[in-house]
This record gives structure tokens, sequence and C-alpha cells, in this order.
């Protein structure tokens, strides 16, 4: 069956004939889709090389020198899983907006990119669009004649995309002849381009029609147009009226039709047997139809039987030219991306990548929700600021009182030489300028302070100013979620562990000698609970956080802190030493172990199901009720050598008679507040009688021994303590 003839006449023979040729398909990629393809890559993909179905947009020709292209927007991918509730259906109707439904390849490498068989990709996606003309599924969805296939490879270290379109179109054999092909305002009488017009609107406008791509013109004696979907196409043969296949055209072209019309010709003559086939391209201007730049043309179809019945796939064409050859295309992202936002990509990119194979429970958003106070800005300070960073912690404060002195920057990595000048910076202030030049996105805080010391007496004229000091240290160890202790005395550690106690913080202490350290987290607070925690309303880790729980109701085998193993209360150490004593004096490269120890160990709190109540690990425990953490055991103190080169894991358990952490300093504390500190500051004795410490001295003391006068050869190898 032909199609029937339109009122101007054509070409009269097929002497003048010609090959019908059509201009490629270009592609165009929002920077949109890169980023969204990154983030889908890292958070879901992993390795996973499975093909992608996506969507690509395209519209008719809106001007008479520019051809629409084919284009992928974010939109494009599907979204992530924490994005599915977010997301609302894709909304049909959208007339700059054609839905092309396409595949994507993205491989893990490189050469894997390269060694795609892009032939047998290209004829897998025409092998669909074969079956969906076949299948008539094509007729009921136009949009599937479109599919495209895209391949890729993404370099997230270099914000670098190699990609490579293509457009697969079934090959007529022998190709369609061309004879003839005119503006649409010259094919068309008068009244039929008037009302072509009026139609063509009309479907553009309506919500329903405006993005299928491929449709029929029909055509009345009365020169009256209507369109219709391709489904329609039977019914409609026995009207009597002319036909145009139309359909919506990207190219601008004046003597060629786009790339959609191969596949429709495949259509055409493959489900309804024809062999000449009158199409219209149809292109607008200013959002209304065209038929000046619209095209309406007349093609011979001539194949074999085989390819009719569809017996015989069709050959296919479609990869993409890249300035004229058969190559992909590379683009790079990094050079318009904001700094910033370049920096928190890349510094994600090594956490990210590690879910990918060895921990994928590697919670991040707890991670970049934990907010830590860093008592101390020298040495262990500067390392575990770093180190956090480097784990993905965003919300830092670092409290000093101290300035950077000539001897600092090449240890304290924070620093430089410039900091030292004019008397030197505040540590605090300098070790924040440093850490967001290091890193724009970090919530980085400065406070410089000096922390109340037992044995270090206050005049009255300094009281009202040490005790302010004092209720600011308690406003922050609320505020925060993790209390890092990386001062330079025993003593200044002394009020921040109480006040961490009181509050039941994560509280972390790091403490270095010339070539040894400890590192150890204390345990939970004697009087607080989960409730109590969440009842303050200043524990606002994560909603992770909020879900510990006290699975060891004994609070006698609650872990000590840092003080639990003394007999004495902590007293001034730096009055009458040596300058070598008064000073840290270190093997350089011990701070930096016990800091990424420290830093460790806080990630396996956040980690662990029980946090700030875990009980203490050790390797090889036969403990049946430890629960196993994809990142290690979780121990309470690690004492390490380098003299040595040794380390081990230890547990103290927390002591009745801790002058910081027990129940009767906490209760005391809560009871009397500021006057409680200001008593322990000025008079550390007081301490030791509160705690029960004075009493045991002097039971100690008035214990007698009976000593065997009686020397014997084989105490020869006894040693003198």
């Amino acid at each position: 069956m032909e199609t029937g003839k339109l009122q101007l006449p054509t070409m009269t023979g097929n002497e003048n004939a010609t090959v019908l040729q059509f201009a490629p398909f270009q592609s165009a990629v929002d920077e949109g889709f890169w980023h969204r393809l990154s983030s889908l890559k890292l958070n879901q993909l992993g390795i996973d090389e499975s093909p992608i179905p996506i969507t690509g947009f395209y519209a008719p020709c809106s001007h008479s020198q520019v051809s629409n292209h084919l284009t992928l927007l974010a939109e494009s991918l599907p979204p992530e899983p924490s994005e599915q509730s977010l997301v609302t259906p894709s909304s049909r109707g959208n007339r700059n907006k054609c839905s092309v439904p396409g595949i994507l390849y993205n491989t893990n490498t490189l050469e894997g990119f390269h060694a795609l068989d892009k032939q047998s990709l290209l004829k897998a996606e025409a092998e669909k669009i074969w079956e969906d003309i076949h299948s008539g599924k094509a007729e009921d969805d136009s949009a599937v004649l479109l599919r495209f296939l895209l391949i890729s490879f993404a370099d997230l270290k270099k914000w670098s995309f190699h990609y490579w379109f293509a457009f697969p179109a079934l090959v007529l054999d022998p190709p369609a002849t061309l004879v003839d092909l005119r503006p649409a305002s010259l094919w068309l009488s008068l009244e039929e381009a008037e009302s072509l017009s009026a139609v063509c609107n009309e479907w553009r406008s309506s919500s329903a029609t405006t993005d299928v791509p491929f449709f029929l013109v029909s055509i009345a004696s009365n020169s009256h147009a209507t369109i219709k979907h391709l489904k329609d196409w039977e019914s409609c043969q026995h009207d009597g009226h002319k036909f145009l296949f139309g359909f919506y055209d990207p190219c601008h072209l004046p003597s060629n039709p786009g790339w959609p019309l191969r596949n429709l010709l495949a259509l055409i003559c493959s489900r309804w047997k024809l062999e000449k086939v009158h199409f219209f391209c149809y292109r607008e201007n200013r959002g209304f139809a065209d038929l000046s730049l619209s095209l309406i043309g007349e093609a011979l179809i001539s194949v074999s039987q085989g390819w009719k019945d569809y017996q015989q796939m069709p050959n296919a064409v479609g990869w993409e030219f890249n300035r004229g050859k058969k190559v992909s295309r590379c683009i790079s992202l990094a050079k318009s991306m904001d700094p910033t936002r370049l920096a928190i990509s890349a510094a994600d990119l090594n956490l990210k990548l590690m879910r990918w194979r060895a921990l994928p429970s590697l919670n991040l958003n707890i991670l970049s929700a934990a907010k830590c106070l860093l008592l101390g800005a020298g040495t262990l300070g500067c390392q575990v600021a770093r180190m956090l960073m480097a784990w993905g912690v965003r919300k830092i404060t670092l409290v000093d009182s101290g300035k950077v002195a000539m001897s600092n920057p090449l240890r304290q990595s924070l620093y430089t030489l410039d900091d030292c000048l004019n008397g030197g910076d505040f540590k605090a202030a300098a070790a924040v300028k440093s850490l967001q030049r290091i890193f724009p996105a970090v919530e980085a805080e400065g406070v410089v302070m000096a922390i109340a010391m037992p044995g270090h007496p206050v005049p009255s004229q300094q009281e009202d100013s040490v005790l302010e000091d004092c209720r600011r240290l308690q406003d922050l160890i609320d505020s925060h979620d993790v209390v890092f202790l990386l001062t330079d005395t025993r003593e200044s550690r002394w009020l921040p562990t109480l006040l961490s106690a009181n509050s039941n913080k994560i509280t972390i202490t790091a403490a270095l000698g010339f070539d040894s350290f400890l590192v150890m987290r204390h345990g939970a607070g004697p009087l607080g609970t989960v409730n109590d925690s969440k009842a303050d309303g200043v524990n606002n880790l994560s909603a992770e956080m909020g879900n510990f729980s006290l699975t060891d109701g004994d609070r006698e085998h609650r872990l000590g802190c840092y003080f639990c193993n003394d007999v004495v209360a902590p007293v001034d150490s730096t009055a009458n030493r040596t300058l070598d004593q008064q000073c840290t004096v270190t093997r350089p490269g011990l701070a930096p172990i016990a800091s990424a120890l420290a830093v460790e160990l806080l990630v396996g709190i956040l980690h662990h199901p029980h946090g700030i109540y875990a009980k203490a690990e050790f390797a090889n425990s036969t403990d049946s009720g430890s629960i196993e953490q994809p990142l290690g055991i979780l121990p309470h103190q690690v004492r390490g050598s380098l003299s040595q080169f040794s380390q081990m894991t230890l547990v103290g358990h927390s002591s009745n008679s801790c002058t910081a952490c027990s129940c009767n300093v906490v209760s005391e504390y809560r009871e009397r507040g500021m006057d409680f500190v200001l008593q322990a500051i000025n008079h550390p004795t007081y301490l030791e009688d509160l705690t029960g410490l004075t009493e045991l001295m002097k039971s100690a003391n008035s214990f007698q021994l009976d000593w065997d006068n009686e020397i014997d050869d084989d105490d020869n190898d006894c040693v003198e303590i």
C-alpha cells in the first residue's frame, strides 16, 4: 500500500533521485549529569559495572541556524536510595524535554572503557529497537525508536570523564532513495499549511502529546489536517486521506532530515510494507510550528523480503563522530568546579572508596556530624585535628591559651614561621586558619582560654576570671560530642575529665613521655545514663548515637579514666623544674603515632553498637560476649614504647577513690558547682580527703610487716625497686 500523494506534483521517474542522507544526532551533557554520576558511583554502584538505564531529552529544532541536541541532565540518572522519598515520578508533558530511553555502561578503569566491544553494544541496542518494531511496542511508545547508548569512564581523582554516545539506526539495504525534499510551505497549499500549523501547535500544546516524537499527519480532501498516533495507522487506511509520517526533527539543515527518520523508515517498511513514503520533518520557531523551516520529502524504500519478515536482523550504525572522527570525548570539570566543592569531593573520595570493598558498614554521616573538642593545640592537637579531617570529621574546636613559638612549627604541623613572628599568634587562632587553608569546608573554631588546674592556686582578684573560664569550658564540653585531652601537664586534664564524666561525654586522652605514649578512652560517667544524656539536649551527634544502650549495668566494672589509678590528687608538675622537664621533650615520631591511635579509637567508639559503654576488647579475646566489628577491636588503653618498638593493650576499671570521675567527686560537683572546683584548685588535699585517699595513705603507713632478715643465695637475682 502506498501513501496518498499530496496536491503538488513530485518528480517523475527516478533518474534524478539520490540516496537519502540523514544529519547525525548530536549529544550534549550537562555538568550536573557528571556530578550525579560521580555521587552514584561513590555511594551506590561501587565497582559494579552493570548497565544503568538513563533518560535523554530532546526537542524539535527551534532555530534556523542551530540544531537541537540529545541532552543528559542530572535527572537523567536514577535517584540514589537516600533520595527515593524526595523524588516524585517524572511527569509527562514538557514540550522542551521529550524523553528518550538510553543505557549507560560506566567502567571502573580507562583500560576497560577502551576495551569495550562497541560494535556488540551497539548491535544489542539496535536489536531492542528491532524487537520493539516487531512487537508493536514502537507504535504504542514511539520514543523507543530513539534508544541511545552511552559508555563512560569517570576519573574521580582528576574529575575528568571519558565518554562516547551511540544512536543506533537500522540500515536499510539498499538505502532509501530521496525523490524530493522541500520546505513544507512549498509542498502544501495555503489552506493545508494553515491547517497543519494549527494542529501541530495544538499537538505541542497538549500535555498528553507534546513529548510524543513520532506521529501521523492525515490531510483530508477539504485540506483539513489532523494528527494521530502511529498506532492509529491501520484504522486510517480506508478514509482516503493523504498521509505524512511526522517526527520531531532536531536538525536545522534545509536539505537533510534528522537522524530520527532512519528508524521511522525501518518501522514503516517493516510493519506496513510501504515502498513510497512521504515524511514530515517538524521544526519550530519561537515555540510554534514553522512550515518554512520544516521539511516534507518523498522517499522510496526497497528492501529484501527477509528483512521485512524479521528473518534477518539488519545492520546498525550510530556511534557519534567527534570532529569528524569516530573517537570518544573527554571533559574535565576540575577547572570549572568551585574549589571548595572540589576539595570536599576529593576529601570524601578515599572514605567512600573504603566502603566499596573493605568497610561497607562505614557510617560517614556519624563521622561528619561528630563535634570534636580538642583541649590543647600543640603537637598532639595539631596531629589529631589533621587525622579527624581525614576521617571526615568537619566540626572541630581547639582550646589553647599559648602562642606559637619558634620551636613549634617543626613538630606542630599546623604552624609555620609566619605564625611565630611579632611575639607569635595564639595557637588556637593560628590552628584554625591553617585547617581552613587545608580544607575550606571544615567548621573550625579556636578558643583562647586557660584551663584551671589543681595545685595552681588562684589569687582572690583572679577568681572571677578563672571561674568564668571554668563555666565556659563546661559549656564547650556540653555542646560537643567528643573531648580530646591533649594538654601538656597531668593537672590540666583534671577539670576536663571531671566535666566530661559529669556530662557523660566520649573522652579520649593522649599522653607522651620521651619515648613512650598512652592513648585511652575514658569510661562512661558514674551518674550519667543514656536517658540523662539525651535529656540534656546537648549530645546532638546524630540519631545513631542516640541509640546506644547501657549493656553493662554493673557500675563497678565501669572503665576508668586517666586518674583512676592515682593514689594522690594531681598537683603542680611544672614548678621547680628544669627547662627539659617543663617542656614536653619527646621523640618526633611519637606524637603522630599517638594522635593517629587516638582518632582511630574514636572512630571505633562511634561505630560500636554500645558506644561509650563498650567493654574493653583485646586481640585474641575469648570473651564470647564481644562483638566483632569491621574496624577491629576496641581497647581501653594502648601503651607503646618507641625504644622497644612495642605496643600493648590494657584495661583499667574505674576506682571509687578516683579524684576526677568517682561518684563522690561528680556528686560533689553537681551539688556545689564552681565552689567545689575552686576549692579543689586551691587545696589539692581536699580531693584526697573527699575520695578517701587520705585515709588510705594513713592505713598504708600504719601497716606493719615482718621482714625475714635471712637472705638466701637464691634471692641474688632479685632487683631492688
